[in-house]
């Protein structure tokens, strides 16, 4: 196979549409299926419009962008690489962040609750001047949650240094620093005494049997942001046992914990969560407020 076997996107979409299919890769992080990976990725490499395939598909391409793209589609193919790793970029609804090894791709339920201000748990988003999100990872929701909350300071806390380091360079694209404060921290170890209106978290809490299942594309991510213990709750749990003394007294937790609601049930349903609906369904997040924290 030569260059000259691909003389137009739409050549190299349907190369990689086929590749993708046969090499059965999995599509966790923001494309659902082949066909849409494979134009996100040929748009993105070509640097065009990542919303206009139509109006190029037949464009005549250049040796070495035929070259740019087949090597994109064989690092996707050969090594499972996740598409985001390959464009240092990755979207959570209209926001884009850069994105690299040293951090999860970004994929939270949360950030469809994030434009809506949780409500109606938070009455009036303008009196919310504290929030305190943990495991922030790439920083995409504490940017999220500082660009809604337009009063508040937002503390964003990773335990990888490296992941910061990710997060500092989305703060400063985003120009929110001084509103963005990224914490190396173990949980709430060298958080600031304050009291916070909302604490966020996308917690590591992958259960160690799925831990053991997981597909090649996730196994390329940083582990110690997946692997929540063997019920996928340990960081969960002491994310919940601290909250009460860190929240205001109208403040709530939001807690993502994915498919482990059985387990976080199991966990904490004596204090009776409140799940929040997304797109996931009624349990992948959930709520508890100050004064149930308080009651535990």
């Amino acid at each position: 196979m030569t260059t000259t076997t691909f003389s137009t996107p739409r050549d190299l979409l349907r190369y990689a549409v086929t590749r993708f299919n046969a090499a059965k890769l999995f599509f966790g992080h923001g494309s659902a299926e082949a066909f849409d990976e494979a134009a996100y990725l040929v748009l993105h490499t070509l640097k065009l419009p990542l919303d206009r395939l139509e109006p190029f598909l037949d464009a005549k391409l250049l040796p070495e962008e035929v070259l740019q793209v087949l090597a994109v589609i064989e690092r996707r193919t050969v090594e499972r690489v996740p598409a985001a790793y390959l464009t240092n970029e990755a979207w959570l609804g209209t926001y884009a962040f850069y994105v690299d090894e040293r951090v999860l791709v970004p994929r939270s339920f949360i950030a469809e609750l994030i434009p809506n201000y949780f409500s109606p748990w938070v009455q009036d988003p303008f009196a919310v001047e504290n929030v305190l999100e943990l495991c922030t990872g790439s920083g995409c929701l504490a940017i999220m949650l500082a660009d809604v909350f337009q009063n508040a300071v937002v503390d964003a806390v990773d335990i990888s240094k490296d992941a910061l380091a990710v997060a500092e360079r989305n703060i400063r694209d985003y120009k929110l620093e001084g509103r963005v404060n990224p914490i190396a921290s173990d949980l709430y170890e060298n958080v600031p005494f304050k009291k916070y209106d909302l604490i966020v978290t996308n917690p590591p809490y992958v259960n160690a049997r799925s831990m053991a299942t997981l597909p090649p594309e996730y196994l390329r991510e940083p582990q110690i942001a997946l692997h929540g213990g063997e019920d996928g709750m340990d960081l969960v749990r002491q994310i919940v046992a601290g909250a009460a003394e860190r929240l205001t007294p109208e403040g709530i937790l939001v807690v993502e914990i994915g498919n482990e609601a059985e387990y976080a049930e199991a966990a904490f349903g004596h204090l009776g969560l409140t799940w929040l609906t997304t797109s996931a369904g009624d349990e992948a997040v959930f709520l508890l407020t100050a004064e149930q924290l308080q009651n535990a």
